[in-house]
């Protein structure tokens, strides 16, 4: 991602160099001519390289405005670069491939292996958020905001409250199976609700990304099945995840 960056800080940097030097050879020879046509020239090549500057400028930064609404969050207004894309992009890739926007049925499943994923989602946005380049200030509200209060208002509270609980039944009834936990009805349900604000926030990823028809990918994968059982967990999130931490800003690194 930091390599990326750099390329393209040298691609957009390149050609206002190639200016410059184009510019300072003309000075020196136009130098040479004197008088008034040294100053008429001077002025109308300095015109011309603005222009064009201000021209490519515009062009590679392609900064446009969108707005998204997602829970708890209504009609905020992003301003969206070839950076932003870039972001939003890899989150709705990690979203949409985890089975956090998949619905769980009363029968169908494991809650641990839900869970499991929905922290791996955490852990993941989070490492995202660290490796890329902060929005510049004056940007309006970025994708950064967007990511961490997916973090802090959705995933953070249903973690908190239902790991150690469901870790606990485990640990107390090693012998007996996840159906058999009293709080198992409870935590399907809030994690439904959990599920379906997370597809909405990916959809808000998916639009500032610029995917085309996201609500078609995110069907296929909720028509491919339920959230699996053992045999197909995320096999890059831990068996029994630790309480995730705090995402209070999108600098913060994983605990």
């Amino acid at each position: 991602m930091i390599t990326q960056l750099a390329v393209k800080r040298v691609v957009r940097a390149l050609p206002a160099a190639v200016l410059g030097g184009c510019g300072g050879l003309a000075v020196y020879l136009l130098n040479r001519a004197g008088g008034a046509y040294l100053f008429t020239l001077v002025g109308a090549a300095l015109g011309a390289a603005a222009a064009l500057t201000a021209d490519f400028y515009r062009r590679t930064a392609r900064l446009t405005e969108m707005t998204i609404t997602v829970p708890q969050l209504s009609g905020f207004t992003f301003m969206v670069n070839d950076d932003t894309k870039q972001v939003s992009w890899q989150l709705f890739v990690e979203t949409v491939t985890r089975t956090s926007t998949q619905r769980l049925g009363d029968d169908e499943g494991l809650i641990r292996e839900a869970l499991t994923s929905l922290y791996g989602l955490f852990a993941t946005t989070r490492t995202i958020l660290s490796a890329a380049r902060p929005t510049p200030h004056g940007s309006g509200i970025t994708v950064e905001y967007l990511a961490v209060n997916l973090l802090n208002r959705e995933l953070r509270p249903f973690l908190s409250k239902w790991h150690p609980r469901l870790t606990a039944f485990e640990n107390a009834h090693p012998e007996l199976p996840e159906s058999a936990w009293p709080d198992a009805a409870e935590c399907r349900g809030e994690l439904a609700r959990i599920q379906a604000n997370t597809r909405v926030y990916a959809l808000g990823f998916a639009e500032l990304a610029g995917v085309r028809d996201p609500e078609l990918m995110l069907g296929d994968l909720r028509g491919a099945g339920s959230v699996p059982g053992p045999s197909s967990a995320d096999p890059s999130s831990p068996s029994s995840p630790p309480d995730p931490p705090d995402a209070s800003s999108p600098s913060s690194t994983p605990a």
